[in-house]
């Protein structure tokens, strides 16, 4: 019995090795050629594997691109928590912008990992449901952020146009926030521009434009802080 379990760990083991190693051969692949060309074939080969013997770990190039996905998003969300953890005592703008920071550092660290849960879709794939859980982490430090300061007296609710009113009603019955539909409107609109500021960074829609761009990020991330209520 002690021997079986032995083995068995042992290809456990083994089988995690080999799954990091394809991960991380793969992330190289989108480094140099994108998502769009990532290859089973092309990875396995890097490895000095039969293709046969990788789709045991992988079936499909969209199992591989689903865990790569995941991987990120998981990370992204970590950095996120860790970050809002260390100011949890501070005040929900400050709390605000450590969120955005931690999301702006770990995509100038991760580029090409960014640009594969933010840049464009790749061809062909459709991320499934398991991957909402995961990309959500980093919204829901930010809704968290709301409602502890939707709490306590001062937050001011963002204006909310007549015609906008049932549709923010049907986002915030979607995200379930707890909060008024006008601060969930405005959350989401502040999570799109976010992504923008970084994304604009990241692929260069920057250059020969802002020079300062951690205190230009910095004042924005609080001017998205003001736009959602926060005070």
């Amino acid at each position: 019995m002690t021997t079986s379990r032995t083995a068995q760990g042992a290809r456990a083991r083994a089988r995690i090795e080999v799954t990091a190693a394809i991960k991380d051969e793969a992330r190289r692949q989108l480094a140099a050629d994108g998502a769009a060309k990532l290859s089973l074939r092309a990875v396995a080969r890097e490895l000095g594997m039969v293709s046969s013997a990788l789709y045991r770990y992988f079936p499909s190039r969209d199992d591989l691109l689903t865990a790569l996905i995941m991987d990120a998003y998981d990370s992204l969300g970590e950095r996120a928590e860790e970050a809002h953890r260390a100011v949890a005592d501070a005040g929900p703008v400050r709390r605000w912008t450590a969120v955005c920071e931690a999301v702006r550092e770990w995509a100038l660290a991760h580029p090409h990992e960014y640009a594969l849960i933010y840049g464009s879709p790749v061809p062909g794939y459709s991320a499934p449901e398991t991957t909402v859980a995961a990309a959500a982490r980093v919204g829901r430090v930010l809704i968290d952020i709301l409602r502890d300061a939707h709490r306590e007296p001062g937050m001011a609710e963002p204006p909310l146009p007549d015609e906008l009113r049932p549709e923010a009603e049907r986002i915030e019955a979607v995200l379930a926030t707890d909060l008024p539909p006008a601060v969930t409107a405005a959350l989401v609109a502040a999570w799109a521009q976010l992504y923008g500021l970084v994304g604009f960074e990241l692929f260069g829609q920057f250059d020969r434009l802002v020079e300062e761009r951690e205190v230009f990020f910095r004042h924005a991330a609080e001017g998205l802080a003001r736009g959602v209520g926060l005070r």
